[in-house]
């Protein structure tokens, strides 16, 4: 067998995979109190009605950058925030970096932070990536994923992934792959402007 017939065959068990676990039902959070992610129809980008929204469990861990210092999504409660999932062996994560670029000064205008969680990762090499990048924004490092058990659902292995996280800590937005900054925007504006 090729590598590119073993390429296609894991291609296909991924998708049926994720489509087997996200087939749960036809809304987009799983009932209950705290937020699961499911994708109805395979959607890769959902906006959540206020109503709907889940609260996010704690995600918190140690920064990439400066190891010992604890970074907090609790920290930042009564704000909204953005949460980028990105790791340095992602390619379109390092194409997104730039688009974060921009969302992190567009978020210093309106206040809004940025944070990101480093997943499936060396240390040195996120290190290297947020320098290399420009990555202006506090990350989480987070090699062994345990992310995933306060985000349960969201397919680790299809970072880049980015959630906009309400006043709250609920999440009101996910979107999963690279974005540009313009895809996140009217997500964040609406969130901002709810009272």
């Amino acid at each position: 067998m090729n590598v590119r017939s073993t390429r296609w065959i894991r291609l296909v068990l991924a998708v049926s995979l994720l489509a087997a676990g996200c087939a749960t039902g036809r809304d987009a959070v799983v009932q209950g109190g705290d937020f699961a992610f499911v994708s109805p129809g395979g959607q890769t980008r959902i906006v959540y009605d206020r109503r709907d929204r889940k609260r996010v469990r704690e995600i918190s861990g140690e920064s990439v950058t400066a190891p010992g210092e604890r970074i907090s999504l609790r920290s930042y409660e009564g704000r909204v925030v953005v949460l980028n999932l990105w790791a340095s062996w992602c390619a379109p994560c390092r194409t997104e970096s730039h688009e974060f670029g921009k969302l992190t000064d567009e978020g210093a205008a309106k206040g809004f932070p940025v944070v990101g969680v480093d997943v499936r990762d060396d240390r040195s090499a996120a290190s290297d990536f947020m320098t290399g990048f420009g990555v202006r924004y506090p990350s989480i490092y987070d090699p062994s994923s345990r992310i995933g058990l306060a985000l349960p659902g969201i397919p680790l292995a299809a970072v880049p992934i980015t959630l906009v996280i309400d006043r709250r800590q609920r999440v009101a937005a996910v979107f999963l792959g690279a974005v540009l900054a313009s895809d996140v925007l009217p997500a964040i504006n609406a969130v901002l402007a709810e009272s």
